[in-house]
């Protein structure tokens, strides 16, 4: 172990102080660092204040690229989508695929459900049919007790929905688990819902302890954790887009509509029966989901966690979207569990945030819902019509030339002669480079 690299108290010191020691025990020309990292602060104290506030240890600013899909015709309404993203043509894909859909009746999404899950984990010695008989009894003790912390909510019209309990006992001895499903409203929720759930952890212990329905030998009872679950199945968005086949026109390398809907529905049936493949595949969809959620201040890890599991939930993992051609039409649909927020927690605190939100008129959660999901959608359907076509790495590439292009710091000239030779050629780091190099000898 390196005595120099391990420190007592780094989170005391003031932020300057956390960056001297780490450029002096971690790198090799420390002023430049410094400077480095000092750069990417904002110049608004106040603004930077909120970002440091964010995290902690914080020493500097990660910035990433803020772009936006115009053209997004979703049930008739007119967005401007932002999306934060560093993977090359995510933005590019999603804006073609977009206004490729508002020529042929835009997007259709719907909320079906929007409730969201916490469970309290603890074991107790009795049995099922025991636990049952006192539920009703505990049930109303949890009720009573937690009015005063979802009063907020509930004045908004969200609250409780439903109270019940599971055991595992045939999986883990003494398992059980209380259930507890809510309506957050316009808020993800996690801070209201595991606050709740902390105070029905604090119930259920003292009714063991005290209730009179229980016998001193079935008192005994040990709650492991109470929190929320990003597995919401029962928070799900459907979004679709559908024209007759005729509509949908041609395509690169002589493709007609009809062979293009065909092997587009090919693909997704592979994605439904191959989990290699289907893996990729929502990893693709949610390249529209997670930017346009980190452009809101949305948990883009749980989001991913909650669709991955769901689109586990038959038991094999498939694609999360589906494709039908049936009597002449061409429909392209995905559901999806969504619990996202548009007030309360990042939304409201990161400045970019707030003013990706308002440059969609300042959505509610269930609009918003909407939009991500249709975000998804057409990030899939941009991949798949590439896959099917032209392949995926032509689109690729013309990025990943723009950023070698960039690293090795060529001219405006340069990356347009680049542009055009590499057309029909492999891009490489080593192609690009013997190419700038022939170009400027010459």
């Amino acid at each position: 172990m390196d005595a120099h690299k391990t420190i007592a108290g780094f989170s005391k010191l003031s932020k300057v102080g956390k960056i001297k020691w780490l450029v002096e025990n971690f790198f090799k020309d420390p002023e430049v660092v410094m400077h480095e990292l000092k750069s990417y602060w904002l110049t608004d104290e106040n603004q930077q204040e909120v970002i440091d506030g964010i995290s902690e240890n914080t020493i500097s600013n990660y910035p990433l690229p803020l772009g936006v899909v115009p053209n997004f015709v979703l049930n008739g309404v007119t967005y401007c989508v932002p999306m934060v993203t560093e993977e090359s043509s995510v933005v590019a894909a999603a804006s073609h695929a977009a206004k490729f859909w508002m020529d042929r009746g835009g997007i259709h999404a719907k909320v079906i459900d929007t409730r969201k899950i916490g469970h309290v984990h603890f074991y107790w010695s009795g049995t099922e049919s025991r636990f049952a008989e006192i539920f009703d009894s505990l049930k109303s003790r949890l009720i009573e007790e937690s009015e005063e912390a979802m009063a907020s909510m509930k004045s908004r019209g969200g609250g409780l929905l439903s109270l019940s309990w599971k055991s595992f006992s045939s999986q883990e001895p003494g398992l059980y688990q209380l259930f507890a499903e809510f309506d957050t409203r316009d808020s993800m929720g996690a801070n209201f819902i595991n606050t709740v759930l902390e105070i029905f952890s604090g119930t259920i212990q003292n009714f063991f302890k005290t209730s009179p329905l229980l016998l001193p030998a079935e008192r005994e009872l040990d709650v492991i954790m109470s929190i929320l679950s990003n597995y919401t199945p029962d928070c799900v968005v459907k979004v679709w887009v559908e024209c007759p086949i005729t509509e949908l026109g041609d395509f690169a390398g002589d493709i007609d509509s009809i062979t293009f809907a065909e092997r587009f529905y090919h693909a997704i049936r592979i994605a439904q029966v191959d989990a290699y493949r289907a893996c990729t595949h929502n990893k693709g969809i949610f390249n529209g989901i997670d930017a346009v959620a980190l452009a809101t201040g949305n948990d883009f890890r749980a989001i991913e966690a909650c669709g991955h599991t769901y689109a586990s939930r038959s038991g094999t993992y498939k694609s999360l979207s589906s494709c039908s051609i049936d009597q002449g039409v061409f429909k392209f649909w995905m559901e999806l569990p969504l619990a996202i927020g548009t007030i309360g927690g990042l939304t409201s605190l990161h400045p970019i945030a707030k003013r990706s939100l308002e440059l969609m008129d300042n959505p509610g959660a269930n609009e918003l819902m909407m939009i991500i999901a249709a975000s998804g959608l057409i990030q899939n359907f941009a991949a798949i019509r590439s896959l099917v076509t032209t392949g995926i790495q032509q689109g690729h590439m013309k990025m990943h030339l723009n950023n070698i292009l960039s690293q090795v710091q060529a001219s405006s000239e340069e990356k347009e002669k680049a542009t055009i030779y590499f057309m029909d050629k492999t891009v490489s780091v080593n192609s690009v480079r013997a190419f700038l190099d022939l170009l400027r000898n010459s």
